[in-house]
């Protein structure tokens, strides 16, 4: 049976790529053609396949439709959570999670510092959105001409002088943080505290949110706290693995 469901939904890849014909569904899967017509007919009585005038098969609108549900039923929070716990136990900092909503980058989700010296922030709260790691990483990945409009529309209070002080050398900011793949802010809001961040992505390759690790220079200089950025950013990966479903290829048995 298991071996039966591994078949089936091997066609769905296949088919992604575009319409296939019964032959070379049978060949990629190594079977005769009579046990790839049955498992195209199973998943074609289910929507998931739709066989063309031409005889040829395509994925079938329901496994769209199930597709977009799933996604907006995602809760990028809750999967997000057992991953940033896990982050906490090993560096010891506050760990953020944000999103871009209605124009404004808010905490979802915080597990606060083990250290008795912390950063204020609470869930539900916008950040400082021209300076902190988490908005670069989501205003960076926003279309260009959204991203230039955003930039424009913004106030660029200078908390430190090492705040962020116009739309022009955020936009290059944010340039930056797109090409390289990470995000800092590093006393731009407050300047005894430094934070590094990483996005968090979709199937599609979008960023769905942001994580980022903060810390006082009391406790780590930014320096100390940049060595982490790798397990910052495997732990963004894990998320978005664990968020749009892309599993690592599974080994082929010789």
């Amino acid at each position: 049976m298991s071996q039966t469901v591994d078949r089936a939904l091997s066609i769905l890849p296949l088919l992604a790529q575009g319409p296939a014909d019964l032959g070379q569904v049978a060949e990629r899967l190594g079977v005769h053609k009579s046990t790839a017509l049955r498992l195209l007919r199973t998943l074609h009585e289910h929507g998931l396949v739709y066989r063309q005038q031409d005889q040829r098969y395509r994925l079938g609108a329901r496994l769209f439709a199930l597709a977009q549900e799933a996604v907006e039923n995602l809760d990028v929070r809750e999967i997000a959570h057992p991953h940033l716990v896990r982050l906490n136990e090993e560096c010891g900092h506050t760990v953020h999670l944000a999103v871009y909503e209605e124009k404004e980058v808010l905490y979802i989700d915080k597990v606060e510092s083990r250290y008795p010296v912390r950063m204020y922030s609470r869930i539900g709260k916008p950040v400082a959105i021209t300076v902190a790691a988490v908005a670069k990483l989501l205003i960076g990945d926003l279309p260009e001409a959204e991203r230039h409009t955003v930039a424009h529309s913004l106030d660029y209070p200078a908390y430190t002088p090492r705040s962020t002080p116009n739309a022009a050398a955020f936009l290059k900011e944010l340039a930056l943080v797109r090409e390289q793949g990470w995000a800092t802010d590093l006393g731009g809001h407050e300047e005894s505290i430094n934070c590094i961040g990483a996005p968090v992505r979709g199937a599609d390759g979008r960023v769905v949110a942001a994580m980022s690790v903060s810390a006082p220079n009391v406790v780590v200089t930014a320096e100390e706290l940049l060595t982490i950025l790798p397990l910052v950013r495997r732990t963004a990966e894990a998320i978005s693995r664990d968020y749009s479903g892309n599993t690592p290829p599974k080994e082929r048995s010789s």
